[in-house]
């Protein structure tokens, strides 16, 4: 009877064993359930608001889209500052694409068939503003119009893959987005007491300085600063040998 016994309570502790580790894996499982409905509510509340960001930036109704127009708004207006702002002016990333709006012709190579240079200086009050190196240029490296600069010299590259094409200073200009006109210079006005001229060879020039054609060796000054100031514009650049 003895042996027995304990045998039957040897059953009893596995059962009882038993049963707990039964009720702990129950436990463990409904743990690991309640985890996984945290994280998937979380998920939805995430979901939820993206969708809500999206649904409000393109609503017709909602403050996004007021958010988004205010954003457009600045952007058109920074690109407005960028062409009308003050020295020192630097080079867009759409160089070559504003080139094309000024029918110059942009390709993956130089053009071969006419090849010359010009060279430009601005003062502003005295001062020399730095022509960009690159514009006409295209950020990927991939492209480049006729008309082009390499380096901060001032000398700008006509590497033509035709013949008889006429190029100006706008063109240029229109490259680097800034404004020239008759009126002024990127964010300088010409008025009555500031003015700005052009010299071509160190002789003065009148009309529109957009309009000034760009030949081989020609040097090209703009000129901006009081009016009736004693000026001595630069009449030649030293290009070097081959250029």
């Amino acid at each position: 009877m003895a042996k027995n016994g304990g045998r039957g309570g040897a059953a009893a502790r596995r059962s009882a064993r038993e049963r707990l580790a039964a009720e702990r894996a129950a436990a463990e499982r409904k743990r690991r359930r309640r985890r996984a409905l945290t994280w998937t509510a979380s998920g939805v509340a995430a979901a939820a608001l993206v969708a809500g960001g999206v649904w409000a930036a393109t609503s017709g109704g909602g403050s996004g889209k007021a958010k988004t127009t205010a954003s457009g708004a600045n952007g058109a207006r920074d690109a407005a500052a960028a062409a009308t702002g003050l020295p020192p002016w630097p080079r867009p990333d759409d160089t070559a694409d504003r080139a094309r709006t000024e029918g110059l012709a942009v390709a993956a190579m130089e053009g071969t068939a006419q090849h010359f240079h010009t060279h430009l200086d601005i003062l502003v009050d005295g001062k020399a503003v730095t022509v960009p190196a690159n514009l006409g240029i295209a950020a990927s490296g991939d492209a480049m119009s006729e008309l082009h600069t390499h380096d901060t010299t001032g000398v700008l590259h006509i590497e033509a893959p035709t013949t008889g094409k006429q190029y100006t200073l706008g063109q240029l200009f229109t490259e680097w987005n800034v404004r020239l006109s008759a009126t002024g210079l990127g964010g300088l006005n010409a008025d009555g007491t500031r003015t700005l001229t052009a010299y071509v060879d160190g002789k003065k020039q009148t009309g529109d300085p957009a309009a000034v054609e760009l030949t081989p060796h020609r040097e090209i000054a703009l000129v901006y600063g009081p009016a009736n100031a004693a000026v001595k514009a630069p009449s030649r650049y030293a290009f070097p040998d081959g250029e």
